[in-house]
């Protein structure tokens, strides 16, 4: 495995991410724990969670299987940099959510107990809260930092915006400031070429994409599909909108002799200030089968090709105007 830095940092991660979420509500415990075995057994050190995930609000079912899974001990936690996140509602009161001292405070040392560890290595917003000042925000993590409950911090669904006034904010600090921003980019989806990537490039953060495979429409779906896989009304509704585009890919993955799914990694990896996609395998196949991304070389013919199925976006302002 050859370990990539995040962003600016000197931590050193493996460039594909373990997704958890969905560990709990589609994943069983004992299958969850093999996943995550297999995982270090292939070299991945890089592991991505939430608070709300399980889906069962204030519950923190994906944290607290990784916690079980830590707590048996073998090296688990220390051979792991695992991120988690907050935001999201975890109960009905106030304070419950979002980015307030108050929260943050109490979010993390939930997640902390729920995962049995005694700190975390990326601690990540999952959104902007637009109604709580920079300097509150970075004053909660600068405490935790203080106190050893956090490493580094992570931003996710952030505007470029927001990364460069959340940058400031900690520069006038004297802090480190965000490592990373967890982003929707996939093939499909590019709107951040516009304006987060280069934020993230100018502001040495790294970039974890999310939803890589745009929820299996880049995942082989027509394949799939043709061998009597059945598919969510959702997907076959995209499906319809991006069926030319879909059709061009799966032709193009063919002549390269490769899976969509990995080709659309590759891709991913070959793009500025992305660190490491998260991929979220709900079995041991589809981890193992994964691996092969990190072999998949694609040259400048291939990518300018998969620009012309995908078109994207150049830096803005130059995209829209001059």
């Amino acid at each position: 495995m050859d370990y990539v830095h995040l962003g600016r940092s000197g931590l050193e991660v493996s460039p594909l991410c373990l997704g958890t979420m969905n560990f709990g509500p589609h994943t069983s415990e004992e299958d969850s724990f093999a996943i995550m075995d297999r995982a270090h057994e292939l070299g991945l050190n890089f592991f991505d969670t939430a608070n709300v995930y399980g889906w069962k609000k204030g519950e923190g079912v994906t944290e607290n299987i990784l916690g079980r899974w830590f707590a048996q001990g073998g090296g688990r936690r220390e051979k792991t940099v695992i991120a988690t996140k907050l935001y999201g509602d975890m109960g009905d009161w106030p304070n419950e959510r979002r980015l307030s001292a108050l929260n943050i405070r109490r979010a993390c040392d939930a997640s902390l107990k729920r995962m049995q560890t005694d700190y975390i290595d990326i601690y990540q917003a999952h959104h902007i809260d637009r109604h709580t000042p920079f300097d509150e925000f970075w004053e909660a993590m600068e405490v935790l930092r203080q106190q050893g409950k956090i490493l580094y911090v992570g931003s996710s669904n952030f505007a470029g915006w927001h990364i460069a006034k959340a940058q400031e904010s900690a520069a006038r600090r004297g802090f480190f400031g965000l490592v990373s921003e967890q982003s929707h980019y996939n093939l499909l989806t590019r709107a951040v070429e516009l304006e987060v990537l280069p934020a993230c490039q100018d502001y040495g953060l790294g970039v974890i994409p999310w939803s890589p495979l745009a929820g299996g429409l880049l995942g082989g779906v027509l394949r799939k599909m043709d061998k009597g896989r059945s598919a969510a009304d959702r997907m076959l509704k995209e499906l319809d909108r991006h069926r030319d585009k879909i059709e061009r890919y799966e032709k193009f993955c063919d002549d390269l002799g490769e899976d969509p799914a990995h080709v659309g990694l590759a891709w991913l990896l070959k793009q500025p200030a992305v660190t490491a996609p998260i991929i979220g395998p709900r079995t041991l196949e589809q981890l193992d089968g994964t691996m092969r991304t990190l072999e998949i070389e694609l040259d400048g013919e291939a990518l300018a090709k998969l620009d012309e199925i995908f078109p994207g976006h150049r830096t803005a302002p130059e995209d829209y105007a001059w």
